[in-house]
């Protein structure tokens, strides 16, 4: 493949020619000038094709095919680009031009994948994955618009299950440093004597460091470090991407009023700057407290003893500290998203003054804590190990809160969504899940290093929380019944398999049987069915989850041991059972920890490594950051705007006709984009979508957004539209509007493979395409071109003075 051009020019080692790296600097109506005098005898003005990836990423030579590509406007993030010959087509006559598609439309590129994996950086949002999870279940609530305070209450709720995810990541940091580190292992002669980067920690040096406040505080650096990581990490993908403003244009009158438009028509949607800012500054606050609680809490233990000036400055401390939770809370709990308006301001003396408050409440506790106690020693485990059950016990609450405000909603609108409305709250189920495997899995291989190896909670080594022991205990017994669930889907498979093969041979008439090929079609279209039935693998993890969970917090809480030693007393099955499950989830929960580590450090390393788990970020991050802060960005409030932006101006510039082609989660974006339109542009554009996944997962598990009733609202906006699909996608599918509801958007299903069996013109088997090529399907070219041929032919506008500052916002991104 060639070399995206981004010099001044390039001389092509084919031709020798000299191509133009970006299109002519000219302005619109130097453009439009040039573009009418270029159509000889009242020739109508060009098209194009906007051309948008799906996800995984590819490269511009891939989608124009052809190796020689011009980036023409956009930056290394995120770009158009064209085939060389065609960067100034509008220009040029229609029959100047040059390639096997010359009678075609123009086609651009819009590549957004490094907006997702393109920077090594980006390597860190592995351990982001809880917060992400937390994220997508805001956007998870049934479609019920009119019950505004119950829609209110849901997002509020979800709010604060993101938050305490970031308490629970914070503290197993905490637990890490304060409690295993600073506590157990340096108070301990034999654990701080092997660990020469201990030594002076140990009391047995009788150094100044050696009293376990000094060392607390000290240790506290730790978890500080982690959280100042996240503010920064937020902080700098804020200003990237939250902060870029979307186009502005004059409000239309005709248009209806805002509570009954999709909610991806607003012009506020697509940017979050406002509650970004706040909620980042709310969960900084909380890390910054959940140190200073970690702190605070054992030396007040200590000095309650005493009394005097110690005990006083304890208890004013405490004080704070619930004055700082309860002022992170109402920041949480203030306000939602403003959707209606594009809203720039931003809270500056909460996004200043919260996070402030609580670090100075983190410093004071520092000094507190490194106060002088010389009768003071660690012994046992740190004081205040019940908070991993507060939080477990806060985020229970929470979750089932949601899930009867869920309900209600679903009640008040039923439709085709999975887990009757309870998608949601399952899927803030597994990012609590993932939370406790993330901060669990660090205090299990903390403590399994400092304690060469013991079995946690067995003898009186060092060893973390009880709770954390308890639900490693249940990982194995979840894995098994997601094995189960498997296996039943395998079965699953294997019978619709055995169903299709009767009917495969029909697509293909004429055709010899081969039933080695027709098992391999009919096994592939009984796999892409899978899709349909994820909410039967989601649900039954997410209720196991929740109970298994709620039987460790149990367990933790009646018996105060590791389930090994509860299990002493039982039977010896039991007591092995129990030994062998605490032993092997102990080992799964750190492996699970060190493979987030491991991929993330190997991402860090190779491209290639970080493009395939972009794939993860390309699905979970397309959705602004309304729920959690610290979770990776979301690219379409970057991309959206791109593609809204290139279709205006460009339709404004030349009055041509435009079709934007979106494959997979291209289709996404191009719907999303196509909803910001104006009328006035709306008209020129047709939309074209291929494996779309805008029904089948998006329109099922995001119903508010994407549900029958925002989709037939799209096909009455945008002018035509046509999605096409296979049976072997296991992504895209049908769009499914009810009859009667205007032109028809689906095609037929699409013939995959193209060709059974070995023809003259088809001496090589075909593949069996699935989700990828569309564009290898004749159907392709001649869906496009009718598209283009429905859209009503424009004239090239006149120009106009002045028409290069038309299209400004006129908003500054601060």
């Amino acid at each position: 493949m060639g070399t995206i051009l981004e010099q001044n020019d390039r001389t092509t080692p084919e031709s020798g020619d000299t191509v133009p790296a970006t299109m002519p600097t000219d302005t619109p109506a130097d453009g439009a000038q040039r573009a009418t005098a270029a159509r000889k005898g009242g020739a109508p003005p060009p098209d194009l094709e906007l051309l948008v990836h799906g996800v995984g990423g590819t490269t511009p030579e891939e989608m124009l095919r052809d190796p020689r590509t011009c980036r023409v406007t956009g930056d290394e993030t995120a770009a158009v680009y064209r085939r060389a010959d065609e960067v100034d087509a509008e220009q040029r006559p229609p029959e100047d031009r040059e390639g096997p598609d010359r009678e075609g439309p123009i086609r651009e590129a819009y590549v957004w994948c490094n907006l997702t994996s393109g920077n090594s950086s980006r390597a860190l949002w592995l351990l982001l994955l809880p917060f992400m999870v937390a994220n997508l279940a805001h956007w998870m609530r049934p479609p019920a618009d009119r019950r505004e305070r119950t829609v209110r209450t849901y997002g509020l709720f979800v709010r604060l299950v993101a938050l305490t995810l970031t308490v629970l990541l914070i503290a197993g940091a905490c637990e890490v440093a304060l409690d295993l580190i600073a506590w157990q292992c340096a108070g301990s002669a034999d654990c701080a004597g092997g660990k020469s980067w201990l030594g002076f920690l140990s009391p047995e040096n009788h150094g100044w460091w050696s009293q376990p406040g000094r060392r607390l505080a000290l240790a506290a650096v730790l978890p500080g470090a982690l959280t100042g990581l996240l503010w920064y990490l937020s902080n700098r993908t804020w200003s990237a991407y939250e902060s870029s403003p979307p186009l502005e244009r004059p409000v239309d009158e005709s248009a209806p009023e805002a509570g009954n438009r999709p909610a991806l028509c607003l012009p506020g949607f697509w940017y979050g700057r406002r509650i970004v800012a706040r909620l980042r500054a709310a969960h900084t606050a909380a890390g910054f407290l959940t140190i200073a609680a970690g702190l605070t809490l054992p030396t007040t233990t200590y000095d309650r003893s005493g009394g005097g000036l110690q005990d006083a400055a304890g208890w004013a401390l405490l004080t704070l500290l619930v004055v700082g939770a309860v002022a992170v809370v109402a920041v949480v709990c203030y306000r939602g998203r403003s959707e209606t308006k594009v809203d720039g301001e931003l809270d500056r003396i909460t996004i200043t003054a919260l996070p402030g408050a609580a670090l100075a409440v983190l410093a004071l506790s520092v000094l507190y804590a490194g106060w002088s106690r010389p009768g003071w020693a660690s012994t046992g485990k740190l004081p205040g190990n019940q908070a991993f059950c507060a939080i477990a016990i806060g985020e229970g609450a929470l979750i089932v809160t949601m899930a009867v405000c869920a309900l209600v909603l679903h009640r008040s609108a039923p439709g085709r969504t999975p887990l009757y409305g309870l998608a949601g709250p399952a899927v803030a189920v597994l990012a609590c899940g993932l939370g406790a495997v993330l901060a669990g899995g660090i205090a299990q291989r903390f403590a399994d290093w400092l304690d060469g190896g013991a079995t946690p909670g067995e003898g009186p080594g060092i060893a973390p929380p009880v709770l954390l022991t308890w639900l490693a205990t249940a990982i194995p017994a979840l894995l098994l019944a997601l094995v189960v669930l498997l296996l039943i889907f395998t079965v699953r498979v294997w019978r619709v398999r055995n169903q299709l093969l009767p009917s495969i041979m029909d697509g293909y008439p004429g055709e010899r049987p081969d039933p080695v090929r027709t098992r391999r079609i009919a096994r592939t279209i009984a796999r892409a069915g899978l899709t349909d039935s994820a909410p039967w693998i989601v649900g039954p993890v997410a209720l196991l989850t929740l109970l298994f969970g709620a039987a460790a917090l149990t367990g933790a809480w009646v018996t105060d041991q590791v389930p090994g030693r509860a299990a002493d007393d039982a039977p010896g099955a039991v007591d092995a059972a129990a030994q062998t499950a605490q032993a092997l989830g102990s080992w799964l929960m750190g492996l699970a920890f060190l493979m987030l580590v491991t991929w993330a450090r190997r991402a860090y390393r190779s491209p290639s490594a970080r493009r395939t788990i972009g794939i993860l970020w390309d699905v979970g991050t397309f959705w602004p950051r309304a729920a959690h802060p610290f979770a990776p960005p979301c690219y379409a409030e970057r991309a959206v705007p791109d593609l809204t932006w290139r279709m205006e101006t460009w339709t404004r510039r030349y009055g041509g006709r435009l079709v934007i082609s979106g494959h997979s989660q291209g289709s996404v974006l191009a719907a999303a984009s196509v909803w910001q339109l104006d009328h006035r542009t709306r008209g020129q554009v047709a939309l074209l979508t291929y494996g779309s996944p805008l029904e089948r997962l998006y329109g099922r598990w995001f119903p508010a957004y994407f549900g029958p009733t925002q989709l037939l609202s799209l096909h009455g906006e945008v002018r035509y539209w046509r999605n096409l699909w296979r049976y072997t996608d296991p992504i895209g599918g049908p769009i499914r509007l009810p009859d009667g509801s205007g032109p028809e958007v689906d095609c037929d299903a699409l013939k995959d493979p193209l060709v059974y069996g070995r023809t003259p013109e088809h001496p090589l088997p075909a593949p069996i395409l699935g989700h990828g090529d569309y564009q290898a399907d004749p159907v392709f070219d001649r869906e496009r071109a009718g598209l283009l041929a429905r859209l009503p032919e424009q004239t090239p506008p006149p120009p106009q003075e002045g028409a290069a500052g038309q299209m400004s916002s006129g908003r500054s991104p601060g």
